[in-house]
C-alpha cells in the first residue's frame, strides 16, 4: 500500500478584503480608545484634591513644649516639639504596659519631634492636648473627653477604650524647619 501524503493548500495571497478588516478593526479600537479614556480620566482626583495630598509645615518658630495643629486631607495633624522629659518619659515606658506596643524611636524621626495624626482611635473624636491648658491625661499625652482613651507623650494609647496608637502619617523633614507631611 502506498500512502499518499497530501501536500498542504497553497498559500493564499492577502487580499484587499484581508486588509480593509484589519484597518475597520483598528479604526474600531482606536475610536473605543477615544470613547472610553475620558471616562477613565473623570476617575483621576482633582486638582483641589491633589494639592491637598501633602500639606507643609514650618516648625521653626514651635518652641520646645509647645505643639501645633495642621490640616492635611481634612484630618488634624499634631506636631509637638517634645521636651527631654516627655522623650524620657516617653522611652521609660514598659512595652508590657501598653495596649498597642511600640516604642517611642519606632514613632519618630527625630527625638524631639513627634507628628501624629489628631483621631482618637476608637470612635474619631479629636483629643485635648494640643493647648498648653487642655487636660492632658495621666501620661501627659492627650486626652479624649468622649470615652476616656489617654495617650503617652509618643501618642500611644495607654488607657481607654482606644484599640490602637495614633497614627504617624508619612512625613519627611525638607529642612531643619521645615516638614512635609503626605
Amino acid at each position: 500500500m502506498a500512502e499518499t501524503l497530501a501536500s498542504p493548500p497553497p498559500e493564499q495571497p492577502e487580499t484587499r478584503r484581508d486588509f480593509l478588516a484589519l484597518v475597520t478593526a483598528s479604526f474600531a479600537a482606536i475610536g473605543v480608545g477615544a470613547v472610553v479614556w475620558p471616562f477613565i480620566s473623570s476617575m483621576n482626583p482633582s486638582r483641589d484634591v491633589l494639592a491637598l495630598a501633602s500639606s507643609e509645615a514650618e516648625i521653626g518658630a514651635i518652641v520646645e513644649g509647645q505643639a501645633v495643629t495642621i490640616m492635611w486631607r481634612g484630618k488634624p495633624v499634631f506636631i509637638r516639639h517634645r521636651t527631654a522629659a516627655e522623650i524620657q518619659e516617653a522611652r521609660a515606658a514598659l512595652m508590657s504596659e501598653l495596649k498597642d506596643p511600640a516604642t517611642d524611636q519606632s514613632r519618630v524621626q527625630r527625638d524631639a519631634w513627634l507628628i501624629v495624626i489628631g483621631i482618637c482611635t476608637h470612635l474619631g473624636c479629636v483629643p485635648l492636648g494640643q493647648k498648653p491648658t487642655d487636660q492632658r491625661g495621666d501620661y501627659g499625652g492627650w486626652f479624649c473627653p468622649c470615652h476616656g482613651s489617654q495617650y503617652d507623650t509618643s501618642g500611644r494609647i495607654r488607657k481607654g477604650p482606644a484599640p490602637t496608637n495614633l497614627v504617624v502619617p508619612t512625613y519627611t523633614f525638607l529642612s531643619d524647619t521645615k516638614i512635609r507631611v503626605g
